[in-house]
């Protein structure tokens, strides 16, 4: 992870070309290696969630919680805007944390 100007950017080692459909597990989940971020608020991002999952969004990983208990522990989910980017929010239960190893 990198600290950008106050922004985090996540750097994942893949084999190869980390083309679209390139993966990295991460808590036992497959996260797309090219993916845009947001960071929210827990309110902000526990809003978002509930709608997109109302709206029945397709999830290529639904909201959970990750890494529980932990230094990182963060809300999270994954899925495709309409042109096939993968995008995740994500919230911190610390956001002071968010650049913490």
């Amino acid at each position: 992870d990198f600290n950008f100007y106050g922004h985090q950017i996540v750097a994942h080692l893949a084999q190869g070309q980390a083309g679209h459909g390139a993966e990295s597990s991460v808590d036992s989940h497959d996260v797309p290696v090219r993916h845009f971020g947001v960071v929210l608020s827990m309110p902000e991002w526990q809003g978002l969630a509930d709608r997109l999952t109302q709206a029945k969004v397709k999830f290529i990983i639904e909201p959970y919680i990750r890494f529980k208990g932990e230094v990182g522990e963060q809300a999270t989910m994954f899925f495709l805007d309409p042109s096939g980017n993968a995008i995740e929010f994500k919230a911190m239960a610390q956001p002071d944390r968010l650049f913490a190893k």
